[in-house]
């Protein structure tokens, strides 16, 4: 069992999101209540290749523990590869495997969400990881419930992903043809949480607090992902965790308080170098 589910514990995790939950971002929602972290997804060929910009991705804080490297490919050996140069960098908590990015130009590698289609492929990506770095580090996945309305085969996918030795799966309760359109089927995910002895972490439409206690209540997911919620309210995790102790709301953030932390988003991210000389106006 990972840690951060011991003792009842029902973590919330900040949700990857390309361009978005980068090294600076991931440290605000920490402050403000997030429990997991996971990177940026990262191409396991360019993590092979040692482009910088792509180790950029893979950086992360100590004070961001726990925190997972999110890896993508096709390839089980690069993707292994891949794992096992992220962990001689800087040792994450763990490495995640993504298998639900809907975007284009992952699919048509067959990355991401593309490989819920091969589930041999996906199987082939898994255990290689799973092999490949032994007992370093966890390995999780993050899925989607299938490729379309008529395809969804998550219990299947996460019957698969346990087998290959994953200790945790996330799931984003849409299809990849869905995108992000629609409403999250949180019936499928909680099927999942219920055919698999590993912990899964319910993924889609957690917006408030009531967000969190209602799936905690009416699932048997063992924590939930917050994604484009947190990017316009990372106040979400505090505020979601005193609901769950006291049943009440925290007050907003005042606009002072927004208007501070947008300041310091943008400061840190330039020093950081995220965005280059050419952005620091």
């Amino acid at each position: 069992m990972l840690p951060w589910f011991n003792n009842d514990k029902f973590p919330l995790y900040l949700a990857p999101m390309a361009g978005v939950t980068d090294r600076v971002f991931r440290s605000i929602c920490k402050e403000l209540g997030a429990d997991v972290m996971v990177t940026e997804f990262v191409s396991s060929e360019g993590i092979i290749r040692r482009d910088d910009r792509t180790r950029k991705y893979t950086e992360f804080d100590d004070e961001q523990r726990p925190v997972g490297v999110q890896l993508f490919g096709a390839d089980g050996e690069k993707m292994a590869e891949a794992a096992k140069k992220v962990l001689e960098w800087k040792k994450p908590d763990f490495i995640d495997i993504n298998f639900g990015c809907p975007v284009n130009k992952v699919v048509s590698k067959n990355g991401g969400s593309s490989l819920l289609r091969d589930c041999p492929v996906l199987e082939r990506v898994a255990s290689s990881v799973v092999k490949g770095i032994g007992s370093q580090v966890p390995v999780t996945g993050k899925i989607r419930i299938g490729w379309d309305q008529e395809s969804i085969n998550a219990v299947q996918v996460s019957k698969i992903l346990e087998d290959s030795g994953m200790q945790a799966i996330s799931i984003h309760g849409r299809t990849r043809s869905q995108s992000y359109g629609g409403q999250a089927d949180w019936n499928v995910i909680n099927e999942c949480a219920q055919a698999v002895s590993i912990p899964v972490i319910g993924n889609g439409d957690i917006l408030t607090g009531e967000d969190v206690e209602h799936r905690k209540k009416t699932t048997a997911v063992s924590g939930v992902m917050i994604g484009r919620a947190a990017m316009q309210n990372p106040w979400i995790f505090r505020d979601a965790k005193h609901y769950l102790r006291t049943g009440h709301h925290l007050p907003p953030a005042s606009l002072d308080e927004r208007w501070k932390l947008i300041k310091r988003h943008c400061r840190q991210a330039i020093d950081w170098g995220r965005y280059g000389n050419e952005r620091q106006t």
